[in-house]
Formats: C-alpha cells, structure tokens, sequence
C-alpha cells in the first residue's frame, strides 16, 4: 500500500505542476496600449487616485486627459460598465446627434436611467457636481438615494458646505447619497461649494469606485499584512469544493482519454481577482499549509500584496496497474474504459497584486531561496515546497519563460491547460475536432524557468 500511496502523491505533484488554468476573460488577452518592461518596472502605486488611474488603463483603455468634457465623462462610464445602447433605440436628445462621439454611450446611459435630461452638453467643461449626479447613478445608488428625508440630506451636504435649499431635493438626495456611500472622497468635501470643474485625479478616482460598487473591481480576501488574512485564507480553502462542470468535463476527459493533453484544470471565473495585470502574479499548489506559510514568508520579507484564493481542480490519468487510490474530500476518480482512472484532486490558485512592480519581480528570489526545493533532504523551506513552484504572470518580466494556455469556457466555469507555445495550436484543434462548436481561446503568458523546464523536460529541477 504504501508503493500505492507514493506513486499516487508523485502522481498527483506531476498533474499539479503540468497544469495550470490562469483566466483572462475573452477579448482581454491583447491589451490596448501595449506597456513595455521598463514603464512596468517604474509601476508604482502611491494612492487609491493612481490605482484606479492604472486599473482603468489596463482593463479598459480609459485615459482621463487633463481637461474632462461631459461627454468624455460619459463615454468612460460606458466603456468602463460595458453600457452600450439598444438597437433602434430612440434619439432622446434635443442637443445630440450621431455624429458626436458621446452620441452612442449617451443614449446607453439614457436608457440604463443614468442621463435623464433632454440636453447632453457634452461638449461643456465636466464640473464636481454634474459628475457626482452621473456617478450615483451609475453606482446604482438611486433608489437608496430617493430613501432619503431631510434630515439625511442636510447632514450630508453640511459636508460639503453645500445648501439643499439649492438643489431640486431629489438632485440634493444623489448627492448626499454619494456622500454617504464613499463616492465622493472626503478629500474632495471642501471643492463642492465652488464646483470647479473637474480635475483629473477627482474623475479617476470617482470612475474607480463606481466601479468598485458594482462589483467590478478588485475582488480579494485582504492584503499581506493584514492581521486577519490567515484565517480568511483557510475559511475560503476550506468551503471550496471540487469543482464540477459536466459540459466542459466531456471535453476535457475525452482529450484526456485520446493523449490530446495530460491533464486539466477547472476553475470558476467568479473568484477572479481583477487585478492589475502588470502588479501581479499567480501562484498555484495544491496544499493550504503552503499558502498560509507563503503569505507569513511575504510579510517577513516585507512584501504586501493583496490576496485572492481561487479554487481549482485539477484532472488526469490514474493508471490502474497503480492500485485504486482512495477518495476523500479533496479528490474524486471517474474510471474510463481501458481500467484507468481519470482522477480529479482539489487544489487553489493563489493571486497576488503587489504595491509596485519592483515588488513583483522580487517574488521570484524570495521563492528561490524559501520555497523552492534543490533536494529531498534540503532545510529551510516553507512547508511542502515543490521542485517546480508555479507562479505566472501575464506581463512580461525578467527571467520568466514565454508559454502558452489554451482555454475553453462554459459558463462562468472554464477548463484549460497550457502548453509550450510549439504545442498550443496542435491542442487547440484537438478541441476543436471533439467539439466543433467549442470556441478555443490561446494565450501566452510568462511562467518561471523551474516550471518551463519541466514541461520542456530538460530537467525536473
């Protein structure tokens, strides 16, 4: 039993070290404006301003300029909540037509209830206060907004220095609204009475977090150093379960059973993190120990980053002249029809975005020398360390190896494994022949050398 029992962790190492799945939602794997290695390396972020500035470049293009129109304003909400217009849809504007470049995400904004005036003014200086209104709206505040008596909405606005008397009570409720909720930062509280226009940090900031309360941004447990991050790691590891996709599982076993590749992954795209992708890394392992001992080595080599754990399962092939493993909470086996199994075995991704780039690309040599191992009696790594530790970056950076990912989606849940880049297309149209309706989605990212070698198979180390 005990030949079993090794044969099996060896096994399920190779599996966990051959695979990895790394989402990158359709249509966001080629970035705008390319960012070269040496802007990245002078990355860093100093305020929530210059986050959300570098989240709106690199999500989605978006570069608020020095002077803001209105209809700037509107088309980088637009863009940033993916709002786009009905078709056919009525001309609400007396001011507006299809040749301005606002024309499209005005009437998108119109129709979500975001732009309820029947005059644009999109060509106008974006001021403080008209894009308070948008963004209240736009965060799906209204409602909440409309709650409020006047009590609420005097306190609020005292903050501002601002008279409700001023406003139509249910212009003044938006703007309390966005008071209370964060919206407006309390560092802008004393420009409101004025209502200058808008300046540039004001908008990012004010894009971000409209952002922020829809949902779509940042989705993380915390950060390094927070007091609290250890236990919120284990709680998401311990109510994450084996992931189950029926639909992309026929696939995937069935490319598994012809030798198309030698595993998968399955990963639900709902516990992306969102990052930014030129701060951050992704580490995979298998074993949750690992990761809470990774994040106490960070913090003792004074690396913060924000942390997000996102479930994972990898699949592949079992021999059966191995013996019939054992199943449990954390793996699961399908037998196929030559006696094999295909056996499925829970595990984590562990994404982190760094403070600044030079954080990043110091990740590496902390690794190296904690947690990567040289021999089988070697002291001084974190627990469980691997011969090959697996972390990848979609930006380029030095001393990582270019690999390529092939990925296939059902759903919010997605299966993929990657590959050399010579391999990608070979398994890509394997996909396509056990799926002619599959769309197969290829990628190249950047992994550590350890792992690149194992799959080049040079060298296990």
């Amino acid at each position: 039993m005990s030949t079993i029992k090794a044969s099996l962790s060896k096994s399920i190492l190779a599996a966990s070290l051959s695979l990895a799945v790394l989402f990158a939602a359709p249509g966001q794997q080629a970035h705008g404006e390319a960012v070269s290695q040496a802007q990245v390396s002078q990355l860093s972020i100093h305020s929530p301003q210059e986050n959300y500035a570098l989240f709106l470049k690199e999500k989605f293009q978006i570069e608020i300029g020095d002077s803001i129109t209105k209809g700037d304003f509107i088309q980088a909400v637009a863009q940033a909540l993916n709002i786009r217009p009905s078709e056919n849809a009525p001309l609400p504007f007396t001011d507006l037509d299809a040749a301005n470049p606002a024309y499209a995400a005005s009437v998108a904004l119109h129709e979500q209830g975001i732009l309820t005036a029947s005059e644009v003014h999109a060509d106008r200086r974006l001021d403080v206060l008209q894009a308070a209104f948008i963004a209240v709206k736009a965060a799906g505040l209204k409602e909440l907004a409309y709650t409020y008596p006047n009590d609420k909405v005097e306190a609020a606005l005292s903050k501002l220095g601002l008279n409700p008397a001023a406003f139509d009570f249910s212009a003044a409720q938006e703007i309390a609204a966005a008071v209370d909720n964060g919206l407006i930062a309390p560092a802008y509280y004393g420009i409101f009475s004025g209502n200058p226009p808008a300046t540039k940090a004001f908008t990012e900031e004010l894009l971000g977090k409209v952002l922020a309360l829809k949902g779509q941004y940042k989705h993380y447990l915390g950060e390094v150093n927070d007091p609290d991050i250890y236990g919120k790691l284990a709680q998401a590891y311990r109510t994450s379960d084996i992931i189950e996709a029926p639909a992309l599982q026929q696939i995937v076993n069935n490319a598994l059973e012809n030798g198309l590749v030698t595993g998968y992954n399955l990963k639900d795209s709902r516990f992306d993190p969102n990052f930014i992708d030129s701060l951050s890394l992704t580490y995979g392992h298998s074993n949750i120990e690992h990761a809470l001992q990774l994040v106490g080595l960070l913090r003792s080599e004074g690396l913060n980053a924000k942390v997000q754990l996102e479930p994972k399962t990898s699949a592949f092939i079992h021999l059966a002249e191995w013996g019939k493993p054992e199943e449990s909470e954390t793996n699961k086996l399908t037998q196929i029809a030559n006696g094999n199994y295909i056996f499925s075995v829970k595990e984590y991704d562990l994404s982190l975005e760094f403070e600044n780039a030079g954080d990043k690309e110091r990740f590496q040599s902390v690794i190296l020398q904690y947690a990567k191992k040289n021999s089988e009696d070697q002291t001084g790594l974190i627990v469980h360390s691997w011969w090959q530790p697996l972390y990848y970056s979609l930006t380029e950076i030095d001393d990582y190896e270019i690999i390529a990912n092939n990925k296939i989606v059902d759903g919010h849940y997605y299966a993929q494994s990657f590959t050399l880049q010579e391999d990608s297309e070979s398994i890509a149209e394997g996909f396509r022949k056990l799926s002619p309706d599959i769309e197969v989605i290829n990628y190249t990212f950047w992994v550590d050398k350890p792992f690149y070698h194992y799959l080049t198979g040079e060298d296990f180390k």
